[in-house]
């Protein structure tokens, strides 16, 4: 018996080497190649067929623009994530820690779309002579002859294909759930071309598969999660979709650095991206949109671990403001902006008498900027925290990355240091920059509407956010400069 040949291939490109190095010549990146078996695929394969429909070349003037028709999922941020709801051919990926709850979401999504359907996939006209009934195409058993079934794709009829669970067990969580009565297909399987043959059959309107890690396809020598079987996997269901207009929802796993396993080409070849965050020992939970074909990108959707599921949040803002019966020092709000959705957050800080080599810590914030926030607080505004420990937190599990958090930041830190609590109703929000300046945030005056309409009065804001028009119930003091945010707030003492 002849000896199977072997290569190297990259756990994080999937790129292959005839031998093993310690750095990947294709992504640079380190310790990643493993030993596999080479694979072998006959050369009639078409592996990476078009996954979008071939068209002739058009002027880009000649070709008709039109806004892809969408179909809610019956829960209201997730379709805001996804930019208003399903897109037919639309291939999503989701992905989120063990215990998260992608799979409770998505089947709430599925037994939603199914109700509100009214019916599950079916076949035109009783099988003719030769042809099989569609039950045996979801098998996966080959036809015996004769010509295929003619499905047609019901609204609402929807597929569950779960790789790491049996049917009983999605029963159970689905009991648990409430969702008594559902007519969600299940389908227990993880052969790719099973699955593929149940799609071609069924041909439902929206499918889940759970997970792509644990799909294999038979062309394939490699185990199931491997980069060569995730990559050939997900661009077969991919040509899929797109194919036969069936949007399918990927369920992802992630590493332990946070990110979504496979190799990186798995994220081009989706159309959206989302990733579900949420800290285990809390209820709430936010799903992030970080590729959109079809929506805004960066756009969130708040969500409740309930007994029942997951709920949505109509107002996040609530879950990250503290409250305080009255004001305390250390603690200022901002409005920050994800996607669309303006969010108003606290800012805590808490400066404390520091040994030799004080500590900055802050969670939900860069670390680094805060160091340069304070070293720009010193210089500009004469306030020195060089010998203080200062720990700044945003309330909630949030995460901010925008630089519009930095006046809240120094006004919180101040307010910590000189022990005066920021007046009640008080918001902030800008960046700042090392030479002082106060500059402007984007849409500054969406996030001056949401502060007023949740009963803010008092905001301190770069002079360019300013607006022409005075907003009821909130008065505004313009900035320029970091001493003059210090000196309008010890205005406000």
């Amino acid at each position: 018996m002849a000896k199977e040949k072997t290569v190297y291939s990259c756990g994080e490109c999937g790129g292959t080497s005839s031998k093993w190095l310690g750095q990947c010549p294709h992504c640079k990146a380190w310790n990643t190649l493993v030993e596999t078996v080479a694979e072998t695929i006959a050369p009639t394969k078409n592996r990476f067929a078009a996954l979008a429909r071939t068209a002739e070349v058009q002027a880009l003037a000649d070709i008709e623009a039109a806004d892809v028709e969408r179909t809610p999922t019956g829960l209201d941020e997730l379709d805001r994530v996804l930019g208003g709801g399903i897109v037919e051919g639309g291939v999503v990926l989701i992905g989120g820690d063990p215990g998260i709850g992608k799979s409770t979401l998505l089947l709430q999504a599925l037994d939603n779309l199914q109700r509100a359907g009214g019916g599950v996939s079916s076949v035109a006209g009783p099988p003719q002579d030769g042809e099989r009934p569609p039950s045996s195409a979801a098998q996966g058993q080959p036809a015996s002859g004769g010509r295929a079934p003619h499905p047609v794709r019901a609204r609402g009829s929807v597929l569950y294909v779960t790789g790491e669970e049996s049917g009983a067990q999605v029963a159970l969580r689905a009991r648990r759930l409430g969702l008594e009565g559902s007519r969600v297909q299940v389908l227990a399987e993880i052969q790719l071309e099973k699955i593929l043959a149940t799609l071609e059959a069924q041909q439902p309107a929206v499918a889940v598969i759970d997970s792509i890690q644990t799909v294999y396809s038979d062309q394939l020598t490699s185990a199931p999660g491997s980069v060569a079987q995730v990559r050939e996997c997900a661009a077969h269901l991919t040509r899929a979709a797109k194919a036969s207009g069936t949007c399918i929802v990927l369920v992802g796993h992630v590493t332990k650095e946070g990110a979504l396993a496979g190799p990186r080409v798995l994220e081009h070849m989706v159309d959206t991206v989302l990733y579900f965050e949420g800290d285990t020992h809390s209820s709430f939970r936010l799903i992030r949109a970080i590729k959109n074909r079809f929506g805004a990108v960066n756009e969130i959707g708040v969500f409740a671990m309930t007994e029942k599921g997951l709920k949505g949040v109509s107002n996040p803002s609530a879950i990250f403001l503290s409250q305080h019966a009255e004001p305390v020092p250390g603690s200022c709000v901002m409005v920050t902006l994800e996607g669309t959705r303006p969010l108003l957050v606290e800012i805590q800080a808490l400066v404390d008498s520091g040994g030799p080599s004080p500590r900055r810590l802050s969670v939900g914030l860069d670390r680094d900027r805060l160091a340069m926030l304070l070293a720009v607080l010193h210089r500009h505004a004469g306030v020195a925290c060089m010998d203080q420990d200062v720990f700044v937190n945003a309330v909630g599990g949030v995460r901010i990355s925008e630089p519009a958090a930095d006046l809240a930041v120094l006004l919180s830190i101040t307010s910590s240091l000189r022990g005066k609590p920021l007046p009640k109703g008080f918001i902030a929000f800008g960046e700042v920059g090392l030479a002082g300046e106060v500059r402007p945030a984007p849409r500054g005056q969406d996030r001056l509407k949401e502060a007023a309409k949740l009963g803010f009065s008092v905001a301190i804001v770069p002079k360019a956010n300013a607006p022409k028009k005075a907003i009821e119930g909130l008065t505004i003091h313009p900035v320029e400069r970091v001493e003059e945010a210090i000196q309008a707030l010890r205005g406000l003492d």
